[in-house]
């Protein structure tokens, strides 16, 4: 009988997310003498990093990994004669699910590294580290902890410190040219300030180079012609990007740095917000217009009639939860200014966001995000509804952005809308006295039934999700293991 081999596993999406933690150097966890790592296979140099530690003895442990991990395991999971194709397909799922690193424990189940293992990581270009014997898989992920918690503090530390530094520049007799030299300090490279034409105002640091500097200043052409919010690019080892001054056709801030460091987005976008209030009309017609609508809303306008005023709709609704909450007003206004929009309501949980649909909404780093699908002014409630679900989902699913798919045409545009929602309404019916069951059904419904996602995109324990879903089927008399009460439930739900 032949050894058992790898199971075959389904096919893998490309480029697996990372975790919003800060890289951690694996140099720096093999550099502790108390943990006696010793590393077998893969590449090594500063350039290799992890984000946390998990332990797991599963044969495929692609579901439970969200990328960036060293993998902790002990071989349980080995079978007995295991060739190498076992270990070849067992390694390509660690690769295929983003983890960093691989830690493989010895004694008491296997004396030494397997050497299929060692000769899979290193065709698979996955760092492997023996773990000896005196050292726990507990103790590996408390070090790793550490460290990750050392370098988010140093990071916020930096923020913080840019933060101040920046204001105080822009406080200067010559605040423009101060804020440049201070954000070129801080990332260790140039920033350059162009006019709404593309010529370059102003600049500081050090030039990245003829190559790198004409490709900057094409990325500041872009972003004023196709009236984007941010552009980036790598020339050779420079890392450059756009950030456009506000909304519409302006100013641009270019930055070009050696690298990419963590917090660098963060303080490029904070000194984006000082330059576009330097650089802007403080009271030109577009502070104006929006001063004009909210007094005409204030005294009983409706939203239609005030909408004009902001600009062509129709517009979008977008929620923005940071991966360090609470928001502050500096980083809202940078969200608002790397989307193209001044038009923001920052809550206690949450930062709205209402922008002309044509605008290009992309994934912010330090923010996950909901759209809305475009709505007119008198559907801007319903578009703020379609926008938190978004949210959510984007937190269940761990994507930086979610967007609501209203604006996709299926069968259920077969069907008049009034009836559609009239037949949503009879069906659920049993559930309107408890808004938080439908609300439940509706996202547990999304996630495919995942208890877990459902759980973490409400907030709420898991275990009061299936409480919930229980509480559904027993009021609408329905078997929601059916796909086909779940897919006429769907559809009900979408016209609630």
């Amino acid at each position: 009988m032949n050894p058992p081999s790898a199971p075959p596993h389904p096919p893998v999406p490309p480029s697996p997310p990372v975790p919003p933690t800060p890289p951690v150097p694996l140099a720096a966890l093999l550099a502790r003498d108390d943990l006696a790592l010793r590393q077998l296979a893969g590449p090594s140099g500063p350039d290799v990093a992890i984000h946390w530690a998990h332990t797991s003895e599963m044969a495929d442990p692609y579901p439970y990994l969200l990328g960036g991990e060293l993998l902790l395991t002990a071989g349980v999971h080995i079978p007995d004669g295991a060739e190498q194709a076992y270990f070849d397909g067992y390694v390509a799922r660690i690769v295929d699910a983003g983890g960093a690193a691989l830690g493989f424990g010895v004694a008491p189940v296997h004396d030494t590294v397997p050497d299929a293992l060692v000769a899979a990581c290193e065709a698979r270009g996955l760092p492997l580290l023996e773990v000896p014997p005196r050292t726990t898989f507990s103790g590996v992920a408390r070090a790793v902890g550490r460290l990750v918690a050392q370098a988010r503090l140093a990071e916020l530390r930096r923020v913080t410190e840019a933060q101040r530094s920046l204001a105080a520049a822009a406080s200067r007799p010559d605040p423009a040219p101060a804020v440049l030299r201070r954000l070129a300090q801080w990332v260790r490279g140039r920033a350059v300030l162009y006019g709404p034409d593309g010529t370059e105002l102003a600049a500081a640091g050090r030039t990245p180079g003829e190559e790198a500097s004409g490709a900057l200043a094409g990325l500041a052409r872009a972003v004023t012609e196709r009236a984007s919010a941010s552009a980036s690019d790598t020339v050779g080892a420079a890392h450059l990007t756009a950030y456009a001054l506000g909304a519409g056709r302006g100013h641009v801030l270019g930055v070009a740095a050696p690298g990419r460091e963590p917090g660098d987005h963060t303080i490029a976008s904070v000194a984006a917000v000082l330059l576009t209030l330097l650089t802007g009309e403080r009271h030109g017609a577009g502070a104006a217009a929006r001063s004009s609508a909210l007094v005409r809303l204030l005294l009983g306008a409706r939203p239609q009639d005030v909408a004009p005023l902001l600009g062509e709709g129709p517009w979008l609704v977008a929620h923005a939860l940071p991966d360090a909450p609470p928001a502050d007003p500096t980083a809202a206004s940078a969200l608002g200014a790397a989307l193209g929009t001044a038009l923001l309501d920052l809550a206690p949980d949450v930062v709205r966001l209402l922008l002309p649909a044509g605008r290009d909404v992309a994934p912010q780093p330090g923010w996950t995000l909901g759209v809305s699908a475009p709505a007119g002014p008198e559907a801007w409630p319903a578009a703020d509804a379609q926008a938190a679900r978004a949210l959510a989902r984007a937190r269940a699913i761990r994507a930086p952005l979610a967007r609501h798919g209203a604006d996709r045409a299926g069968l259920s545009a077969l069907l008049p809308e009034a009836e559609a929602q009239a037949h949503a309404r009879a069906l659920l019916a049993p559930l309107a006295a408890v808004p938080a069951l439908p609300e439940t059904l509706r996202t547990w419904l999304s996630l495919h039934g995942s208890w877990d996602r459902t759980a973490v995109a409400l907030s709420v324990h898991r275990n009061t999700v299936r409480q919930r879903i229980a509480r559904c089927a027993a009021l609408l008399d329905a078997d929601l293991d059916d796909p086909d009460v779940r897919m006429e439930l769907w559809f009900a739900l979408r016209h609630m």
